[in-house]
């Protein structure tokens, strides 16, 4: 595949969270390979398969809702694609032992994919958590003592 389909493959990935649960899922089904891995903030090793991948978004998705992602940059080069992201979303279920708070929050991000023919096989994430903690009300804000 070119430069410009993985860049396509990857804005269309990202823009799916966009159209609601199911046609972020139907994308995913379509543009993972089947032994897809994540390198995700947080964890101690790489998501393996797309099945893992998908349980790893449902969560995601079960926890923050009425979610809009924006592609800010994309810059590719061979079979890399690097986007960098704004996410606006509500949190409206648990996450990670934090009770709904319905804040809104918008944190950013970037990401850079690896495709193989036409597939994304590999996927290294960066988002700003610390940033996303603090709008939760979970981690006092620079300046702020703990509460």
């Amino acid at each position: 595949m070119s430069t410009e389909e993985n860049t396509s493959a990857a804005r269309r990935f990202m823009e799916s969270w966009n159209a609601g649960t199911q046609a972020a899922k139907t994308a995913r089904n379509e543009l993972f390979a089947s032994d897809v891995v994540f390198h995700f903030p947080g964890m101690p090793e790489p998501i393996r398969g797309r099945e893992a991948v998908e349980q790893l978004l449902t969560m995601f998705s079960a926890s923050f809702g009425d979610d809009h992602l924006n592609v800010e940059d994309q810059v590719a080069e061979g079979d890399k694609v690097a986007t960098r992201w704004t996410w606006s979303f509500t949190h409206h279920g648990a996450f990670q032992g934090i009770p709904p708070t319905g804040k809104r929050v918008t944190i950013t991000g970037m990401n850079v994919e690896r495709f193989t023919g036409g597939k994304l096989v590999e996927r290294w994430v960066e988002m700003d958590q610390i940033g996303m903690m603090q709008q939760l009300g979970v981690m006092p804000a620079p300046g702020q003592g703990a509460s």
